[in-house]
């Protein structure tokens, strides 16, 4: 067509970038020499092909209009020549800009008429263009009248939708109200974008025919280039195209009374300029129209109409904008090359397990274009659950049979598996009333399904790759000392992942219905879960984690059954008894009425049995007598309201044991951690109180009171040995996960007693773990990779739900 030089100083403003898919466009319009403006709502990956960026909600139209005016206002140098867009959601949007700006497009009353179905079936009617009997269907009661007035088969569509998203075949009356349902309760723009502009739902008789696409230049109300492309092996209700071909093998006659029709639409609607992406069918009463998209067709399109008629659609699109004169161009008698396409969609919706392409296919030299957009692992969501597929393969032959025949040799080349999910469950194995029940929930299943899936493949040198999510309790400056060590927790692990290359989104538990929805609807792949707080309360903790289940998304860390039951000392303490693990001797009363042991031994230590962090432990907790050790008990029960441990206290060193891994084989005990109290002021009982941990007291100041030993001076290796074994037997017992810390006291004479375990310890850079870690030649940024491999190698060795099943067991 035009070389680059016709361009020279034109600046064009593109309407949405849409996906990565559209990169070939944007490609072009570089090329050709273009100064490219794009309106979208973020930078994205167009950011090398883009000179100048408008950031607006294009789904916004108010907003978006407004952005366009204030960045000619803030730059009287630029000067905007054309507006185009290639993404259907946007077509209405464009012509209010063009209208706006008084450039060449498609007017927005005109637009509007042919985006909405039923408006356009309506201006078919009004201009005796053929079109089948129709209807909006605004509720339930608007089915008896269909039933009763309409011809069975129906077809079931979405007034503002697009890729036949949500458009279903209905075969009877039992069928309509179905098939109704599923798309009343499943039709969104989150499904499908196009449907951004409305979720009218319209109903109109079947028409019965071969199925055609018609591309058009349009210029002045004059055609300019035509192009018929066959729609075949389409697979119904769903409509799901599969193959089309260039030239169209349809005869002659039919083909000239398609274009007539389409022209006499387009001329009787007003659209004088335009690249119209027309679909219609051929029936045995003539064509019939379809829809007119005011824009060029999706995926071959491009591809299929340079290779046949050596037209550049892109091009046209541009100089229809800028008002550049196109000739009248005639199709050939023959083409350059006769092509068919393929598109690679599923039987069934499930996660992609396998996917085998033969290195040689590439050296085929009738191969076009093959583009995979799937990886496995991912989820493909196929009628009714939704409207993906895996790709395309084009290729080409010097007949229509040769075409066919060398799409069979290239398609022998390309074999994928995808497996349906299968729950721990008889969830998909019970049959179903009809086609559409629980599409919904099995979607959601699938998505879920395969962020496991795709964590289980993970190769070592992907993981930087990875898109982390950080489940977390974010505070204010202002908050004590607790909440400010909860922050600071998230910003450590985003600082040094994000240095490392991951991607990372903060999920804030303290607002937790944003969180839920945030995460539901996020793509990261695996959460990092330092959550210790649910609506301000670390008894809630383990339902972070059980959110993360339900979600399906894989997270570091242990279950919600380890982490609920370490919440609860009792039980825990009953459980370590019951395995024979050394602890303080032990009672328990949930109020002054319950009767404690009378052989345990002065001094004891009362202990709420369900919180954290030092929380309701101070110096007095520790009581010598019958009468404090009433008070304690009654200040726990009474004002703090919780159940009280009650243990025998032991006078000697703490141990804090630092644990990472899950599996046997990968279990590691970092350096040990020894708090020494022989400093101690007079009066202090030798403890953590709350006051050491969230205090400034001196008493309790690190290398004053308290000697910490990382790791511990002085120490016998049968010493080590035992308090390691009695760690690992602890961890093992209470099924942690990733990282755990076990704390242990010994006595006068080196007897360790376990205390508790920390199944989800704070690893803050200043803490005990990372910084037991650092002594095995882990930095603080390691560590989280380690994590990040222990948790990955985990979810690849074990069933979903296995902490549930064993539990259960």
């Amino acid at each position: 067509m035009t070389s680059s030089d016709s361009y020279s100083g034109k600046t064009i403003l593109v309407v949405n970038t849409g996906s990565l898919k559209k990169k070939y466009i944007l490609k072009k319009l570089r090329k050709l020499g273009l100064t490219i403006i794009i309106l979208n709502k973020e930078k994205n990956w167009a950011a090398s092909y883009t000179d100048h960026w408008i950031l607006a909600d294009t789904n916004d139209h108010g907003r978006s209009l407004e952005a366009v005016e204030s960045f000619l206002a803030s730059r009287p140098t630029i000067k905007i020549d054309g507006v185009i867009t290639f993404w259907e959601d946007d077509v209405l949007l464009t012509s209010k800009i063009t209208d706006k700006l008084g450039l060449i497009g498609i007017p927005f009353k005109i637009a509007k008429k042919a985006r909405n179905k039923f408006l356009f079936r309506e201006f078919c009617r009004e201009n005796k263009i053929k079109t089948p009997q129709f209807a909006l269907l605004k509720s339930y009661k608007d089915l008896e009248h269909v039933s009763e007035k309409f011809n069975f088969p129906l077809v079931i569509k979405p007034v503002h939708g697009s890729s036949s998203a949500f458009v279903v075949k209905v075969e009877n009356k039992d069928d309509l109200a179905n098939t109704y349902n599923y798309v009343k309760k499943n039709i969104s723009s989150a499904a499908e974008s196009a449907l951004s502009d409305g979720l009218e739902i319209l109903v109109e008789e079947y028409i019965d025919g071969e199925e055609v696409d018609v591309n058009i230049i349009l210029q002045n109300g004059k055609i300019k280039f035509a192009s018929i492309v066959d729609n075949y092996k389409t697979e119904e209700p769903f409509f799901v195209e599969t193959q089309w071909a260039i030239p169209s093998s349809l005869p002659n006659k039919d083909q000239q009374a398609l274009l007539e029709m389409a022209e006499m639409a387009l001329e009787k609607l007003g659209v004088q300029n335009g690249c119209i992406h027309f679909e219609a069918k051929v029936t045995k009463d003539g064509p019939v129209p379809i829809e007119a998209n005011l824009r060029m067709g999706g995926d071959e399109t491009y591809s299929f109409t340079k290779e046949a008629w050596d037209m550049d659609l892109i091009e046209g699109v541009v100089k229809i904008a800028l008002g550049i004169y196109i000739k009248k161009i005639k199709n050939p008698e023959i083409p350059r090359r006769y092509l068919i396409s393929h598109d690679f969609i599923p039987e069934f919706s499930g996660i992609l397990a396998k996917l085998d392409i033969d290195e040689n296919v590439k050296k085929n030299e009738h191969l076009e274009e093959l583009h995979i957009f799937k990886k496995i692992g991912d989820p493909i969501l196929v009628p009714p659950e939704g409207y993906e597929y895996l790709g395309w393969v084009s290729v080409s032959g010097n007949n229509p049979l040769d075409a066919e025949d060398n799409l069979k040799n290239v398609l022998r080349s390309i074999k994928y598996e995808v497996v349906k999910f299968d729950p721990a469950s008889s969830m998909g194995k019970t049959s179903r009333p009809n086609r559409f029940s629980l599409a919904a929930m099995n979607k959601d299943l699938l998505k879920g399904a395969a962020k496991i899936e795709k964590i289980k493949r993970v190769s070592p040198n992907e993981e930087r790759k990875l898109h982390i999510g950080v489940a977390c309790n974010i505070y204010q400056d202002d908050q004590m000392a607790v909440e400010s060590d909860l922050t600071t927790i998230g910003k450590d692990i985003e600082k040094h992942l994000k240095e490392r290359g991951y991607k990372i989104t903060f999920f804030d538990f303290n607002n937790l219905p944003k969180a839920f929805n945030e995460l539901a609807k996020s793509n990261v792949d695996l959460v990092f879960n330092v959550c210790e707080r649910i609506n301000n309360s670390s008894l809630l903790e383990p339902h972070a984690a059980s959110i993360l289940d339900t979600l399906q998304i894989p997270y570091t860390g242990s279950n919600p059954f380890t982490l609920s039951l370490c919440i609860d000392k009792i039980r825990v303490k009953k459980l370590l008894t019951y395995h024979n693990i050394p602890t303080p001797k032990w009672d328990y009363a949930y109020s002054l009425e319950d009767k404690i042991d009378e052989n345990l031994k002065y001094p004891l230590i009362v202990k709420p049995a369900n919180s954290d962090n030092s929380i309701g432990i101070t110096n007095d907790s520790v009581v010598t007598n019958q009468k404090e050790l009433e008070r304690q008990i009654k200040k726990v029960t009474e004002e703090l309201n919780q159940p009280a441990l009650i243990e025998e206290y032991i006078d000697g060193d703490e141990y804090d044991v630092s644990i990472m891994g899950s599996e046997e084989d990968d279990l590691r005990v970092l350096p040990l951690s020894r708090s020494v109290f022989d400093k101690m002021p007079e009066g202090y009982w030798h403890i953590y109180p709350f006051d050491a941990k969230w205090t400034d007291n001196p008493a309790y100041k690190s290398g004053v009171g308290i000697i910490v030993q990382r790791p511990p001076k002085n120490i016998s290796k049968n010493l080590e040995s035992l308090i390691t074994e009695i760690a690992l037997d602890t961890y093992n017992i209470l099924d942690c996960h990733d990282y755990g810390r076990v704390e242990i006291r010994v006595d006068k004479n080196n007897n360790p007693y376990v205390l508790e375990l920390n199944p989800n310890p704070s690893i803050g850079i200043n803490d005990c773990v990372p910084a037991s870690a650092e002594f095995i030649g882990l930095n603080y940024g390691d560590f989280l990779e380690e994590i990040i491999r222990m948790t990955i190698r985990r979810y690849k060795n074990r069933p979903p739900y296995y902490h549930l099943q064993k539990s259960i067991i």
